[in-house]
């Protein structure tokens, strides 16, 4: 019995994604391909473009999903980062940008 709760709950841990990992994985990603832009949310070449909650949901970015679309495939000036992100890096990159977007910047 023990064996079979011990297999079970592996395979969970295993298969759910974790939150945390997810969040850690999303900082790095931002870190690594986004921050030189935009630094605490903030946007180095065009001032108005942030990625704080009010100039997001003004240009209808109002969800991780419209910022992982934006994140694969780039907007205006910015290029898309799909390949640097790698698969699935969009939505766990836009997912934690969501995050400290509602959170005003103020943990990462």
């Amino acid at each position: 019995m023990i064996r079979l709760l011990s297999s079970i709950l592996l395979a969970v841990m295993l298969l759910w994604p974790s939150t945390a990992l997810a969040v850690e994985s999303g900082a790095s990603l931002f870190q690594n391909n986004c921050a030189s832009c935009h630094p605490n949310g903030e946007n180095i070449i065009r001032r108005g473009r942030t990625l704080k909650i009010k100039a997001l949901t003004k240009r209808g970015l109002d969800s991780s999903e419209a910022i992982a679309q934006v994140a694969r495939a780039g907007i205006g000036q910015m290029s898309g980062y799909a390949d640097a992100l790698g698969e699935g890096g969009d939505v766990i990159v836009a997912e934690w940008v969501w995050q400290q977007a509602q959170n005003a910047w103020t943990q990462g």
